[in-house]
Parts: structure tokens; C-alpha cells; sequence
């Protein structure tokens, strides 16, 4: 009995001690387990689908991130692109430039030349003219000499002579006196 009494005097103390702090060992218990439970049904069933919605989250924002860090290599790469698209276009159109002054200034020679030719031929018109005018002045003024000739020689011998005779001898008399 003396065991007896020892134990109930440890569950007296037991009961003592939990009692004094107000706690209830049976209820401790029965909290204990239905906690364990609750660890063991969350661990079963709420953490793997909790932890895997977390790691698909995770693994959405590194696909973002990879996804951003792309595009703005691509974007880079593209800015590259486009200035030297845009350096290629100005030198193209520098080259266009310079093409066209060349071609402007090909045409101004060129219609210099043109303008300068046609003067010449209407000045070289003009000469040939202007020797065609004189020669047949020259005829003119011969045959009127002649005449005037024939009238004055008329007048002093007193007699008509035949033309003929009289171009003659005027023609003779004017290669003489030049």
C-alpha cells in the first residue's frame, strides 16, 4: 500500500501542480493530440497544396523576370537596329545628295555648253550673213560703179558704146587701178 499511497500522492502533486497553475492534465492531454491531429492533417493535405501554389507563383514571377530581362535585350538589340538603319539612311541620302548636285551641276555644264553652242551657230548665221550681205553690197556697189562709170565715160566721149565693150573696159580700167 505504501506505493499506493506514493502514487497517489504523486498524482495529488501532479494534480497539485497543474491544478495550482489551473490547468486541466486530461483536457492538456486531449489538446495535445487533436494539435498533433491538426499538424498532421495540415502537413497531409493544406501545406503540399499551399507549397505548390507558392513554388507555381514563384516560378510564374522568374518566368516574368526572364521574360522582362528578354525584352529589354531585345529592346537594346532593336535601339542598336534602328540607329544603324538610321545611320544607313543618312549616309544614303548624303550619297542621294551629293548625286543630285553632281547631276545639277552635270546639267548646268551641260546646258552652258548647249547655250554656248547655239550661240556660236547663230553668231557664226550672223557672220555668214553678214558676208553674204557684204559680198552682194560689194556686187551692188561694183555694178553701180560700172554704170556710173559708163555714164560719166558716155558723157565725156559723147558716144554710146555697146555694154558689153563698156563693162570691158571699166573692168579693165578697176583691176588696174587697185
Amino acid at each position: 500500500m505504501n506505493n499506493l499511497h506514493y502514487l497517489a500522492a504523486e498524482t495529488t502533486a501532479d494534480a497539485g501542480l497543474f491544478g495550482a497553475l489551473g490547468i486541466d492534465w486530461r483536457l492538456l492531454v486531449l489538446q495535445l493530440v487533436a494539435f498533433l491531429l491538426l499538424v498532421f492533417l495540415l502537413g497531409k493535405f493544406v501545406y503540399p497544396w499551399l507549397m505548390k501554389q507558392v513554388d507555381e507563383r514563384q516560378a510564374n514571377i522568374e518566368a516574368a523576370q526572364k521574360a522582362a530581362t528578354e525584352a529589354q535585350k531585345a529592346a537594346a538589340d532593336n535601339r542598336e537596329k534602328v540607329a544603324e538603319l538610321l545611320d544607313a539612311a543618312r549616309k544614303e541620302a548624303a550619297d542621294i545628295v551629293a548625286t543630285a548636285k553632281l547631276e545639277a551641276e552635270e546639267m548646268h555644264r551641260s546646258s552652258e555648253a548647249k547655250a554656248k553652242k547655239t550661240a556660236e551657230r547663230i553668231v557664226n548665221d550672223a557672220h555668214e550673213q553678214i558676208d553674204k550681205d557684204v559680198a552682194a553690197a560689194q556686187k551692188a556697189l561694183h555694178n553701180e560703179t560700172i554704170e556710173l562709170v559708163a555714164l560719166a565715160t558716155e558723157k565725156i566721149v559723147g558716144a554710146e558704146l555697146s555694154s558689153k565693150v563698156d563693162n570691158q573696159r571699166i573692168a579693165k580700167t578697176l583691176q588696174e587701178i587697185r
